[in-house]
């Protein structure tokens, strides 16, 4: 089984895998509501909606591991993304990123490092993976690196058909 075979449930409640959700090349972001990095949503959407095209699926992963800042429910978590950064891009049911709940996705993109090399937990809301179609983590960003910054950018044009 591979990282995009690993069962998942979307927000609505219905069982899927990366592989299902996404053809191509996948951001996964672990996200929160009321957390200071929550206006990346609008960038997680731009990026969502021009690379659409091309194969690029940003999913989210809704966490409440981190100070509490995804406390709503899956309605409200929903109703929250489309109204406030109209996020059309698919969302995942409420999980844990860290500790001895990790959602198995997150078991398997935690061994992936950062640019400094470093593997281990999620530190943070908002942390990026960059999956390619074949399910190879190819590149790891830390929370506060926004979804627009030129290496995000360069990595996703880098795993992307021309």
């Amino acid at each position: 089984m591979t990282l995009k075979d690993i069962p998942l449930t979307t927000l609505d409640g219905k069982s899927a895998t990366l592989a299902q959700l996404s053809r191509g090349a996948t951001l996964v972001v672990n996200v929160a509501s009321k957390c200071g990095l929550t206006p990346q949503y609008a960038a997680l959407e731009k990026l969502s909606k021009d690379y659409a095209d091309r194969g690029l699926t940003v999913v989210g992963v809704p966490c409440n591991q981190f100070m509490g800042q995804e406390p709503g429910t899956a309605e409200e978590i929903q109703t929250f993304c489309s109204t406030t950064y109209g996020v059309t891009f698919p969302l995942l049911a409420k999980a844990d990123v860290n500790g001895e709940n990790r959602h198995p996705l997150y078991a398997e993109l935690t061994k992936a490092v950062d640019s400094d090399g470093k593997a281990g937990d999620i530190q943070w809301n908002f942390e990026k993976f960059l999956v390619t179609p074949d399910g190879e983590v190819v590149n790891r960003f830390r929370p506060r690196t926004e979804p627009d910054a030129p290496e995000v950018i360069d990595a996703i044009e880098a795993v992307l058909p021309r």
